[in-house]
């Protein structure tokens, strides 16, 4: 499955329901739209335009062109470049220090191994940004409202890849509420020294690594981060799929 390839909201004036017509005409995909002589709804003049920009995409898409979709797909729908992408992602979380003030811990996983920036040991500017380089999208909870912000301020940069914040895609599935009431329940389960772990109880881990010295108190805070960043992956694979199921439900002939 493809979803970027059954996707026409890029086109100029094509909304939602607008695409869903274009399914429901038996245009699955940019290869059914561009052998139609004709689509319901659309004149001749707009359809010759539309095949020039669908054909741009399909050449950005073979070249690997990601930036080409992620200056033209709204963050709301960039969830479906994930099966396009899912071997190159990088899940993201971050922890902060009281009050919001300092990243304390960017944790980075790409599906089989995790890299923790730690402030004060590896968490310099360069650093994350050779890390994130080497993606394609970034996955995170919440991030468009706090990590991603909170990263570009920091580092004083900018992200342009494409990213799917899973709090928004969960949410059109009707799951509402934190990371971790969302995991309790789909029934993911955490690690049992951090299983009943919170952001309060992060901040206090690194104050107290901070003061003390004690390395127990870092570590158990970076396996926190990790269950983040592992736990975004079997979210994702859990969303994505089940939102493009409700999104082309009774539309397409074959999915």
């Amino acid at each position: 499955m493809k979803m970027i390839k059954n996707t026409f909201l890029f086109l100029p004036g094509i909304s939602e329901l607008k695409e869903k017509n274009i399914w429901k005409n038996g245009i699955n995909n940019w290869n059914d739209f561009l052998s139609a002589n004709k689509i319901k709804g659309i004149s001749t003049p707009k359809k010759e335009g539309y095949n020039y920009l669908i054909k741009e995409a399909k050449e950005n898409l073979f070249a690997d062109n990601i930036n080409y979709f992620y200056t033209l797909l709204s963050l709301k729908h960039q969830w479906r470049l994930y099966d396009e992408l899912k071997e190159n992602i990088c899940f993201l979380d971050i922890e902060t220090s009281d009050n919001n003030r300092d990243i304390t811990i960017i944790g980075l996983f790409d599906g089989v191994e995790t890299k923790m920036l730690v402030n004060g040991i590896n968490l310099y500017r360069e650093n994350f940004i050779n890390a994130i380089n080497n993606f394609s999208m970034i996955v995170t909870f919440n991030g468009t409202s706090f990590d991603i912000p909170k990263i570009e301020k920091y580092f004083s940069t900018k992200i342009n890849i494409p990213h799917i914040d899973l709090r928004h895609v969960l949410s059109k599935l009707g799951h509402k509420g934190g990371l971790k009431a969302i995991e309790k329940d789909l029934g993911i389960k955490r690690r049992k020294e951090v299983s009943l772990f919170n952001g309060h109880n992060a901040i206090d881990a690194w104050k107290m690594w901070k003061s003390t010295g004690d390395r127990s108190y870092l570590e158990l805070l970076i396996m926190y981060n990790e269950e983040d960043v592992i736990n975004l992956k079997q979210l994702a694979e859990y969303a994505v799929p089940k939102l493009w199921e409700k999104t082309s439900k009774n539309t397409m002939r074959t999915i």
